[in-house]
């Protein structure tokens, strides 16, 4: 157990924000988590995944964890269906490319989602129909101040749209120390429908994929639409769909014909904040060394070495236009920090 001071964590983040960390330290096995947390010389302490969904303004005082913990097991499986177990500190993508080349279904949408298995389940990641809770079946968490495992079921994870029971009452109280998922071994149900996907087939020249197929038709859109955070810093999407009731929405489009909408329920509309962004004229802007991708509204990037606090403001800026255009609040997806 070594733990090292003043580490920068622009290696550590995929918006390639460099901060420092004032103590560092990986954490490879559940009972090194519970003897650090048991130091009484950092009662403070900050914990750290896969650095995906995370804008760092400032350096970190407390006492940096990296959940390191690796594996991937299989817990049980019959003819149809198997249970896997993904430690914290697995890569996301490098776990659904596992999944894929067992011929395991289920995550093939979630394909290229930057970050670590661990942090996945408090985002409830999603992407092109599918969200993490479909294939979720529990995971294992250290409650921080008991130092007990705590399971909570897919019912106690309360999933939501981009939220979780982690991201509300539970926030800050437990760390996601593995995550157990059921995947299908055949008869896979394929989502195709969602985005260009089927678009995506078609050029490929695919009528009856696989799911290794879809993953390489959502592989080959995201790298399409999404910079690479490994060439341009950057957190994926910055921003949360809005969801307002469809009163508002039909009175938006009064102004705005054009304006997409996708019903969530009888009385709601999700819109694209995408469309609102690129509305508004932020899409591709560039201020210096960071701006709005060319591609991808969504997508806050760091070109060189852009410091958290000017991409935040550049994210409050784009927030309050759309707010004066449109009268929607549109609401960050990342957590800054």
């Amino acid at each position: 157990m070594q733990i090292k001071h003043n580490i920068s964590l622009k290696p550590y983040n995929t918006f390639g924000i460099d901060v420092l960390a004032k103590q560092y330290i990986s954490i490879e096995s559940i009972e090194e988590l519970k003897q650090v947390l048991s130091l009484n010389e950092y009662p403070d302490i900050f914990i750290l995944g896969g650095g995906s969904n995370m804008l760092l303004t400032k350096d970190i005082e407390a006492l940096v964890m990296h959940i390191n913990l690796k594996g991937i097991t299989i817990l049980s499986e019959d003819e149809d269906f198997v249970l896997i177990k993904a430690n914290a500190g697995e890569n996301w993508h490098e776990f659904v490319l596992w999944c894929l080349n067992n011929n395991f279904g289920g995550l093939e949408n979630l394909s290229l989602i930057p970050g670590n298995v661990g942090t996945a389940p408090i985002q409830n990641i999603g992407a092109y129909g599918i969200e993490l809770k479909d294939s979720f079946v529990s995971c294992n968490a250290l409650h921080i101040a008991t130092k007990t495992i705590r399971t909570f079921t897919k019912e106690d994870c309360r999933f939501d749209y981009r939220n979780s029971v982690f991201k509300q009452e539970e926030k800050g109280k437990y760390i996601i120390c593995n995550v157990t998922f059921k995947l299908s071994k055949k008869n896979h149900t394929l989502h195709t429908s969602y985005g260009s996907i089927s678009d995506q087939l078609s050029v490929m020249k695919i009528e009856c994929p696989t799911i290794q197929d879809v993953s390489n038709a959502v592989i080959k859109i995201r790298q399409s639409k999404l910079p690479d955070p490994k060439k341009i810093g950057n957190s994926g999407s910055f921003f949360k769909n809005p969801i307002i009731t469809k009163k508002a929405y039909l009175k938006l489009k009064e102004n705005f014909q054009d304006i997409p909408g996708y019903p969530v329920s009888e009385t709601e509309i999700k819109v694209p904040a995408g469309w609102l962004i690129e509305k508004t004229g932020f899409k591709g802007k560039q201020f210096g060394t960071y701006g709005v991708h060319k591609a991808q509204a969504l997508v806050l990037v760091n070109y060189g070495n852009a410091k958290g606090s000017d991409i935040l403001e550049l994210s409050k800026l784009i927030q309050h236009t759309i707010k004066l255009i449109f009268n929607i609040s549109i609401e960050a997806e990342v957590n800054v920090l």
